[in-house]
């Protein structure tokens, strides 16, 4: 099998899926931006071949490394990124070279589209906040009077948090509209809830290989917006409320062999239209890995490897080691250079050193959503994991 993976050194953990496929016996083919000799050892020993572009935004660049490997190594079976970066482009390059085993561009353009997934949503039976496109002022002023202030805006097609904000009222509504936005928006009902999120590992039937919850601050918008702190967790095993949402969800949107990080509102009070309290509401499917490091924490969660499982899905189809060991919370608690802390680096090492899996400096280009300084930990209890994020963003 031969498997192009896009951008393998970055982010700094990616290599593991391209190192996993090759220990299943796949050929793995890496195209990326950074030249060969400053790539980490990690990441060399984990392709056959590597071709560097200047920049992986320039489409023939790309196109002509696949077409390399192609002629190179035959036929390419497999072609992922695993990075919501790069997703158009992953699907542009498998129309380009018939690789069917993943989506082409006209369902990749579906599934990221913020207004398009509704009607997949509807089709399923998912409840999701009522939305407009923001095109016709008049229509977005009537739809902002019928669900009341605040609403939430959001680009169509986004990647993480950037440009969502929400909306208090008709003044702040009258800036969007006059703004020169630059690419479409869509406008959303404000949902007061818990946000949560559902990763699965699927077949090729759409069925599940692998199940975790996530759990993150109410509004990662504003998280960004007001530079504040951020914290976030895995769980020790899947709401059966969830599972079940998810699960459909997945049917829904047609979604196969693929890692999959869908978004969704637990309600904390009933909504009419929506739900009852502790129901789940559809926000967004991301077709891809969780970003970051939440692979890793699914890892320390539930005492698997998701790098392996993922492989396993691509080179056979299914698994065997998707049970894992022991289950834990896992937590991300990170911090930003622009604040000042109560605590010293040495004394949360030196007090929760023993439970810290994972710590370091985040990059550059993920810390507007991630943070600076990040500390990874996992624990049994909630109350121990609260503690924790307590102790690292204690502020002086």
């Amino acid at each position: 099998m031969n498997v192009v993976f896009i951008s393998p050194q970055f982010p700094d953990t990616y290599w593991h899926w391209c190192d996993r496929l090759r220990k299943n016996g796949a050929t793995v083919l890496g195209v990326g931006d950074t030249p060969y000799d400053n790539l980490a050892d990690d990441v060399r020993r984990s392709l056959d071949e590597y071709y560097w572009v200047s920049s992986l935004e320039d489409y023939d660049q790309v196109f002509r490394a696949v077409a390399y490997f192609s002629h190179k190594y035959g036929k390419i079976d497999w072609l992922e990124s695993n990075n919501e970066y790069w997703l158009s482009q992953d699907a542009r390059l498998r129309d380009d070279f018939h690789i069917t085993t993943g989506a082409g561009a006209k369902q990749m353009a579906l599934w990221q589209s913020k207004a398009s997934m509704k009607s997949l949503y509807a089709a399923g039976g998912i409840p999701t906040a009522r939305q407009v496109r923001v095109e016709d002022p008049d229509t977005v002023r009537a739809f902002a009077r019928d669900v009341g202030f605040p609403v939430f805006t959001k680009p169509e097609r986004g990647v993480g948090a950037g440009g969502a904000r929400k909306i208090v009222d008709e003044a702040a509504l009258e800036e969007l509209l006059a703004a020169d936005l630059g690419e479409p928006y869509v406008l959303e009902e404000y949902v007061d809830a818990e946000l949560c999120s559902y990763e699965a590992i699927v077949d090729a039937n759409g069925d599940p290989l692998f199940e975790n919850q996530s759990e993150f601050p109410p509004s990662i918008a504003e998280t960004v917006e007001l530079q504040l702190d951020v914290a976030y967790h895995t769980c020790p095993d899947v709401d059966p409320k969830l599972r079940t949402i998810g699960r459909a969800t997945t049917k829904a949107f047609g979604i196969k062999s693929r890692f999959v990080h869908m978004e969704f509102f637990r309600l904390t009070d009933d909504k009419p239209g929506l739900g009852s309290k502790g129901d789940y509401v559809g926000l967004e499917v991301n077709v891809r890995a969780p970003g970051g490091y939440t692979p890793d924490m699914i890892n320390f969660a539930h005492s698997v490897d998701v790098y392996q499982i993922w492989a396993d899905m691509v080179t056979k189809g299914t698994t065997s080691r998707a049970a894992g060991g022991d289950s834990y919370y896992c937590i991300y608690a990170s911090r930003r250079d622009c604040h000042t802390y109560a605590h010293t680096h040495d004394e949360i090492m030196g007090r929760y050193g023993t439970i810290i899996c994972m710590q370091g400096r985040m990059a550059e280009v993920l810390s507007d959503d991630l943070g600076n300084d990040f500390y990874m930990a996992r624990t049994k209890t909630a109350e121990e994991r609260d503690r924790f994020v307590d102790f690292v963003q204690q502020q002086a």
